[in-house]
């Protein structure tokens, strides 16, 4: 009874170490692809690959060619820090020379160690050691990277997602950024204020276009969505001229129109800053009405007035907010792009207008080379 014991108290302790080793080395693991813990785990295997290429080398060098010592190293610039990167490179130029020596000089044949082996090797070595270099700058290891830009690319599309609305109205919203990328200089931050009875939405294109525009749309997206129902009306395009002069960018300027919407009477303001101007449909005579308000670009001066212009949405009317990618090109003007919006969204006047959005956008400006952003909001009759 006391040897059982006494093994089952070994195995036990056997197994309450081995549970802990697993759990330690899967944390190390979990840490490591998330960017926050040591690469010792890659590096102890790429030093262990190392050895195993040159053995295989040395025993059928036509089929594993010394070159191949160029896969490690290749993979040790994506998961390494540069200091750990010096070790596995000291270790590849070892097994470059214990190979030289046994297969003998490259003159006496094929498969041996040529300088453009070397070449070979020392070239994928700095190459990787610049990527390592590149991520310990940024902070961001490359694990990561698809991540955050994924991450990036849904937090622009939640903040301009538009909220719901009462009965007997309609929105929807379309964006298509340049080049067919996944981020855009165009973005929307809209909220009900006024105990939900007011629709605010602000619709701003940065300068820019593209991934070029992206991280200051990111940027501008999260401080207007701030702004928006925490000013009153009149004063959110002066607060956000003001937050894009303290920026000071290079390219810091944006254009931006503000719809503040009543949604039991229909009666609107728009306040614009430099902002292609909205059009409305009027249900009862079919005609589109453009209007446009007076305001200078965001970021230029500082003091700039935004003047409002007033209307009203009856049941049956459409109210369209644009980007000017979506109106203006280089071989047109902006009224010939507003004539060809406006002859294509009379189309779906039937219909409702309901995914008229992403349709117009391909019929007006489908291949154009800048970020298009189209904004419908009707009154069902």
């Amino acid at each position: 009874m006391a040897r059982r014991g006494g093994a089952d108290t070994y195995t036990a302790r056997w197994r309450r170490s081995a549970h802990r080793a697993r759990i330690a080395l899967r944390r190390s693991g979990v840490d490591y692809f998330r960017g926050d813990g040591s690469d010792w785990i890659a590096l102890a295997g790429l030093l262990v690959v190392i050895p195993v290429i040159t053995w295989i080398t040395l025993l059928n060098p036509v089929w594993c060619s010394p070159a191949a010592l160029a896969l490690p190293i290749v993979a040790g610039g994506l998961l390494l820090r540069p200091a750990s990167l010096l070790s596995l490179y000291a270790t590849a130029a070892a097994a470059l020379i214990v190979e030289s020596i046994a297969l003998g000089p490259y003159a006496e044949g094929p498969a041996r160690v040529t300088p453009g082996t070397v070449l070979v090797v020392a070239a994928c070595g700095f190459f990787g050691l610049v990527l390592a270099q590149f991520r310990a700058r940024v902070g961001v290891p490359w694990r990561r990277g698809g991540t955050m830009l994924f991450d990036l690319r849904e937090r622009i599309r939640v903040q301009s997602a538009l909220p719901p609305l009462s009965d007997g109205w309609h929105r929807e919203m379309a964006l298509r950024p340049a080049g067919g990328q996944s981020f855009s200089g165009d973005f929307v931050v809209a909220a009900r204020t006024n105990g939900g009875r007011t629709l605010e939405v602000v619709l701003t294109d940065v300068s820019g276009k593209g991934m070029d525009a992206g991280s200051r749309a990111l940027l501008l997206s999260g401080a207007f969505g701030g702004l928006l129902g925490s000013l009153p009306p009149h004063g959110f395009l002066p607060a956000a001229n003001g937050y894009l002069l303290r920026q000071d960018w290079d390219e810091g300027f944006a254009t931006s129109i503000h719809l503040v919407l009543d949604l039991e009477s229909g009666d609107y303001e728009l306040l614009s800053a430099g902002h292609p101007p909205a059009l409305q449909l009027h249900a009862g005579s079919g005609r589109w009405e453009e209007k446009a308000a007076e305001g200078p670009l965001l970021g230029v001066y500082d003091g700039a007035q935004f003047d409002a212009v007033k209307g009203s949405l009856a049941p049956g009317d459409v109210l369209m907010l644009f980007t000017d990618g979506l109106v203006e090109a280089s071989d047109r003007d902006m009224s010939d792009g507003i004539d060809r919006l406006t002859g294509e969204a009379d189309r779906y006047v039937a219909t409702g207008f309901e995914g008229a959005a992403w349709h117009l956008i391909e019929a007006c400006a489908k291949d154009v080379n800048d970020d298009r952003a189209l904004l419908l909001l009707s009154r069902r009759a």
